[in-house]
C-alpha cells in the first residue's frame, strides 16, 4: 500500500475479510502466551547473573579524584537524550551542569548495543539528532550501531561535552534538601552533587532482564546478552565475521526487534543456530539504501526537522502533499490510522469508523504473514513465524535477512508456542521433552519495563519528606504532562511515560527537553528556584489519560502480552496505554499552548 496514493484507501470490499474468524485466532494466541507470573517470568542480572552487565567496552578503567561541587543541572544518562539535553541546556546559555553515566562513553543505547546487524529502524537522517548542527549527514538510510555510536560521540564533542562528564559513574542516591531547594546526589565514587535540577535521561531500556527458566544457573557453555555481546568468543565485529561459533551450536533465545537483527549474521557463521521463539514478531520490509551524494548536498538549512514534522504527520494519519520518509512506519500508521477512511463522504460515525480500523488492522497483519509464507521455503517454519496479534501490539520490526535466514539448512525454528522452554541444563536446553545440546546460549530477550523504577534507574531517589519516587509509583506512574511528579521540585523526567509517544524516540526527546529548557529560564527570570507538580493537578493528568487512552486500552487488552500491556496484566501500569491518547501532535499543541498562556498551570513555582 501506498500511503500517498488515495485510492490504496480500504474501501467496504475491505470487510470481506472474516472478521470473526481473525479475533478468535487473536484471542486463542493471547490467551496461550498469558502468564500468571506477568513480569516475574523474568528475571534481572541481579539473579546470579551480575557479570552479564559488566561493560565489557572499558579499555582503561577510570580513576579520578571524588567531586565535591554545586552545579545548576545534574543530567542522569549520556545516550541520545542526555545528549539533546546538554546541548539545549547550552544553546540557552546555561552552562553550569555535568553530565553522568555508568558507562565508559556517550552512546546510551548505541554504547551498549554492539551486537552484530545493530541498527536504528527509524530513518537515520530523523533518527540521528543535531545533524545540522554537527555537519553530518549519515552515510545509509537506516545506520548501523558503530556510525549511530560515533555521532553521539561527534555531538559530545561538538558541544564540549565530555568536559563536563563523569563517566564509568553510577548514582548511588539522590536526596531533595528544602532548606538549600537542591538535590543531593551521591556516586559509587564518592562524589557529592548538589544540583539544582535534575533531568533522568537514563531511558526506558537500559537494564538487561533474562527469562527465568528452570536450570538456567547450571549451563556450563558462553552464555550472554545481545547488550554485551562477547566478540572475545564469536569473533568478529558488528559488521559480522563471527568465525570463532564456525564450530558452536547456538541458541538465540527471544524473537523481538534484537534477534530480527542479530539472528541472521549468527546463522551465518554458526555451525548450528536454534531461534526460540514464543511469539513471532512482525516483520516488514526495511529496503536500506546509501546515502545519494547529490541529495544530500542538495539540502537546506532546516531540512532535518522539516523532515521530521512530515514523517510526524504520516504517523499520525496527517498526509501532506509528499512522504518524505516514505518506509514501513509511515506505511503501517497511516495505513491503521486514516487510509481507511471513506473518500465518498460516507460521514465518518463510530458505528462505520470502527469496523473500517479494525479491518485495516486485520488487512495489514494478513499481508505480512503472506510475506511470510512467500518468504520461507518451509510451510511449517513459516507458520511458526507468522503473527497473530494486533499490528500495533508490539513495536514491528523492518529486516530483509531475518525470514531468509530461515531458508539455511543450519538454521532451526524452536516454536515454543507462548510456553517457552521446559529447562536449561549444563549442556543445552530442553522444550516439550526434547534435549537440545548447544554450545552457546544469546539472550535476545530486552530489558526491564515494568519493573520498579529504582530497580530500573539503579539508584533511590527521596524527594519532599523522604518519600521515595518507587512509594511514588507504586501503583503506576504519576506526573504532570508526564515530566513532573508532586513531592519531587527540580525533578525532570525524559523519555516514555504519560506523555505524547513518537515512533521517532529522538525527535521525542527534543521536544520534551525544549519544553523543559524552556520552562527553567522563564522561572530563573522571575527568581524561581523550585518548580513541583500540585497533587490536583496530577491527579487531573492521570484523568485525562484514561480519558484519551479507552481506544488505545482496549486494544491492548486484546493484544498478546508484551511489555506495551504489561505482559497482559495491569494496563495502569502499562508502557503504552498511560500515555496521552490523543496523538503526538495533539500533544505537541498541549504543551505549546500551555507555554503561550506563561501561567505555569500546574506548577507550584517559587
Amino acid at each position: 500500500m501506498n500511503p500517498a496514493n488515495p485510492a490504496d484507501a480500504p474501501t467496504r470490499q475491505a470487510l470481506a475479510l472474516d472478521a470473526a474468524a481473525l479475533r478468535q485466532k487473536y484471542a486463542h494466541e493471547r490467551d496461550a502466551r498469558l502468564k500468571p507470573q506477568r513480569n516475574a517470568q523474568y528475571i534481572g542480572t541481579d539473579a546470579g547473573f551480575e557479570a552479564l552487565e559488566d561493560d565489557p567496552y572499558i579499555e582503561q578503567p577510570l580513576v579520578r579524584e571524588a567531586v565535591d561541587e554545586t552545579i545548576d543541572v545534574l543530567v542522569v544518562g549520556g545516550g541520545f537524550g542526555g545528549l539533546v539535553c546538554a546541548a539545549n541546556l547550552k544553546k540557552a546559555g546555561i552552562d553550569d551542569f555535568r553530565i553522568l553515566d555508568k558507562a565508559g562513553d556517550f552512546g546510551g543505547t548505541w554504547y551498549w548495543n554492539r551486537y552484530p546487524g545493530a541498527q536504528c529502524d527509524t530513518e537515520s537522517y530523523i533518527y540521528m539528532p543535531l545533524l545540522e548542527e554537527t555537519g553530518y549527514v549519515p552515510t545509509e538510510k537506516y545506520a548501523h550501531a558503530p556510525e549511530i555510536f560515533a555521532h553521539a560521540q561527534r555531538i559530545a564533542r561538538h558541544f564540549g561535552l565530555y568536559e563536563r562528564s563523569l563517566l564509568q559513574t553510577q548514582v548511588a542516591e539522590m536526596n531533595w534538601d528544602e532548606a538549600t531547594r537542591r538535590w543531593i546526589i551521591s556516586t559509587d565514587r564518592g562524589d557529592v552533587l548538589r544540583a539544582r535540577y535534575v533531568f533522568t535521561a537514563s531511558g526506558p531500556l537500559n537494564r538487561p532482564k533474562l527469562p527465568n527458566i528452570p536450570g538456567i544457573e547450571r549451563f556450563k557453555g558462553k552464555l550472554f546478552h545481545t547488550s554485551r555481546w562477547d566478540y572475545a568468543y564469536t569473533g568478529g565485529n558488528a559488521s559480522g565475521g563471527l568465525t570463532g561459533l564456525a564450530d558452536k551450536r547456538v541458541a538465540v533465545i527471544g524473537t523481538g526487534a534484537t534477534a530480527v537483527q542479530c539472528v541472521p549474521y549468527v546463522a551465518q557463521y554458526a555451525q548450528h543456530l536454534y531461534v526460540i521463539q514464543r511469539t513471532p514478531v512482525n516483520v516488514g520490509e526495511r529496503g536500506n539504501a546509501p546515502t545519494d551524494p547529490a541529495w544530500a548536498k542538495s539540502l537546506q538549512a532546516g531540512w532535518q526537522r522539516e523532515r521530521m514534522h512530515n514523517f510526524n504527520g504520516w504517523i499520525e494519519g496527517v498526509k501532506a502533499e509528499k512522504d518524505l520518509v516514505a518506509d514501513g512506519w509511515t506505511r503501517l500508521f497511516y495505513g491503521v490510522r486514516a487510509g481507511w477512511i471513506p473518500t465518498d463522504g460516507t460521514p465518518l460515525t463510530p458505528e462505520i469508523a470502527m469496523p473500517l480500523a479494525e479491518q485495516a488492522d486485520f488487512r495489514i497483519g494478513s499481508e505480512w504473514r503472506e510475506r511470510v509464507a512467500q518468504t520461507v521455503k518451509r510451510p511449517d517454519v513459516a507458520d511458526g513465524l507468522k503473527a497473530w496479534y494486533g499490528v500495533l501490539c508490539k513495536r514491528p520490526a523492518f529486516n530483509d535477512n531475518y525470514l531468509p535466514a530461515f531458508n539455511r539448512d543450519n538454521v532451526s525454528l524452536v516454536d515454543t508456542r507462548g510456553a517457552g522452554l521446559d529447562e536449561i541444563g549444563e549442556h543445552g536446553f530442553t522444550h516439550a521433552g526434547v534435549e537440545y545440546p548447544v554450545d552457546c546460549i544469546v539472550f535476545a530477550t530486552g530489558f526491564e519495563v515494568g519493573t520498579d523504577y529504582s530497580r530500573r534507574s539503579g539508584f533511590t531517589v527521596r524527594g519532599v519528606g523522604g518519600k521515595t519516587l518507587a512509594q511514588h509509583f507504586e501503583n503506576g506512574m504519576r506526573s504532570l504532562h508526564g515530566f513532573y511528579a508532586h513531592g519531587f521540585p527540580n525533578f525532570f523526567f525524559l523519555g516514555v511515560g504519560q506523555n505524547g509517544v513518537k515512533p521517532n524516540f529522538t525527535d521525542m526527546l527534543t521536544e520534551q527537553v525544549e519544553h523543559l529548557v524552556d520552562l527553567i529560564n522563564t522561572t530563573r527570570k522571575v527568581g524561581a528556584t523550585r518548580i513541583e507538580a500540585t497533587a490536583s493537578a496530577e491527579a487531573a493528568w492521570l484523568q485525562t489519560l484514561v480519558d484519551k487512552s479507552q481506544m488505545a486500552r482496549a486494544y491492548l487488552a486484546a493484544c498478546t502480552p508484551s511489555y506495551f500491556n504489561d505482559e497482559g496484566g495491569d494496563l495502569n501500569k502499562s508502557w503504552i496505554a498511560n500515555n496521552y491518547g490523543g496523538g503526538t501532535l495533539e500533544f505537541a499543541q498541549l504543551l505549546k499552548a500551555w507555554r503561550e498562556r506563561g501561567d505555569h498551570e500546574g506548577l507550584n513555582v517559587q
